[in-house]
């Protein structure tokens, strides 16, 4: 007993079984109380051990993943994190609200970078499954483990393989299942994900009997499944299948009046992060970044501001502190101009000397009233 309190002090978690000759009713009580999993009594049976050791195996597993849930919760994954105010946003918060609690699939069609991820988090934590922990599946890294082996026994035993796939799917059991980059299953493998689409079966490891579960699936894709559909590539079944709800998760260069939220949201993000003291972002900086493209949307936004975060040295985030491709005034794609003249530093890093030129003449047409005195402070 005196063994027992103290790993409970100073290990809480620890999950302890106690086993002795001399078991009386009031000693079990105590270990109970005291914090142990269970107490057994010899002699024991060896099935006793085990169905015990299960048990408390069992229970340390939810607890884990109730940690696990609600760390993720409350900090990456709330719903606040998706941001936006614009119509296209708004239709998708609304859009959301309707689904969530829905059984039915559903496909997020977006552009790399968007945020179709946390579109489908948002989607699972404001679903009754969100006691549940969010699986997502690359499908381009784990199509084999998922949905390509079959789940048979070879010589050698059980596929290892196969047996990945029946732990990833049997540990889904009343979850969501996130499908990442879908477009990517080649024909025979988008056969065995309609049949489980169709029927939310499985086969046993080893056996012929089929398991159900209860699977609900979010897929997303960057490439529009329509095209791929009629050129062969995607078979239309399984597109229906997929196509119950849509969400068009729109690019950001069609909704740049997010591009201040996002950009103050992962500003205070990485502030934290890294300790530093920026305020805010300069209103010539914010500028740049709303007239550029974005051709990796949100992605390229967080990664932009995070490398601005790290290398200013300002109180505020000035136009040098962005990468020197935002520093050419109209500047779309890299290395092109609207006008298709090239930009006046190509490849390579400003001196510290052009920038602050730059950026002061920029100033100074923009405040004439104080022109020849910033000009005198360059000088």
């Amino acid at each position: 007993m005196e063994v027992l309190r103290s790993f409970k002090k100073f290990a809480p978690e620890t999950t302890l079984i106690m086993i002795t000759a001399f078991g009386t009713i009031e000693t079990a009580i105590e270990a109970i109380r005291e914090g142990a999993f269970d107490y057994i009594s010899k002699p024991f049976k060896l099935d006793e051990i085990k169905f015990t050791v299960r048990r408390a195996l069992e229970q340390r597993r939810l607890l884990q993943e109730n940690r696990f849930f609600r760390q993720e919760l409350l900090n990456k994954y709330q719903f606040k994190n998706v941001i936006g105010r614009t119509p296209q946003m708004f239709q998708i918060y609304k859009t959301i609200a309707r689904v969530a609690n829905t059984k039915s699939t559903v496909l997020i069609n977006g552009e790399r970078g968007t945020g179709k991820e946390l579109i489908a988090r948002s989607i699972h934590y404001n679903s009754q499954r969100n006691d549940r922990p969010f699986i997502p599946v690359d499908c381009a890294s784990l199509v084999e483990n998922l949905v390509e082996s079959e789940l048979s026994v070879t010589s050698g035993g059980f596929h290892r393989s196969a047996y990945r796939q029946e732990r990833i799917i049997r540990r889904g059991r009343r979850r969501n299942h996130f499908l990442d980059e879908v477009s990517n299953f080649n024909l025979s493998i988008q056969v065995k994900l309609l049949r489980f689409l169709q029927e939310h079966e499985i086969r046993r490891v080893g056996g012929t009997e089929s398991l159900k579960v209860d699977v609900r699936v979010i897929a997303a894709t960057n490439q529009p499944l329509e095209p791929l559909v009629k050129s062969g590539k995607f078979r239309e079944d399984l597109f229906d299948r997929l196509n119950v709800l849509t969400l068009l998760m729109p690019p950001l260069r069609e909704r740049k009046e997010d591009i201040p939220l996002l950009a103050n949201h992962f500003l205070q993000k990485f502030t934290e992060e890294n300790h530093k003291n920026i305020s805010h972002i300069s209103p010539e900086a914010l500028e740049i970044l709303i007239g550029y493209p974005w051709p990796g949307n949100v992605r390229e936004l967080e990664n932009t501001i995070e490398r601005a975060v790290i290398f200013s040295i300002h109180p505020i985030i000035l136009p040098e502190d962005l990468p020197p491709k935002f520093l050419e005034p109209g500047l779309g794609k890299e290395g092109e101009t609207p006008e298709g003249k090239p930009p006046l530093y190509p490849e390579k890093l400003l001196p510290l000397k052009a920038i602050e030129k730059s950026y002061v003449l920029r100033c100074s047409k923009r405040r004439r009233g104080i022109r020849k005195r910033l000009q005198r402070s360059w000088h």
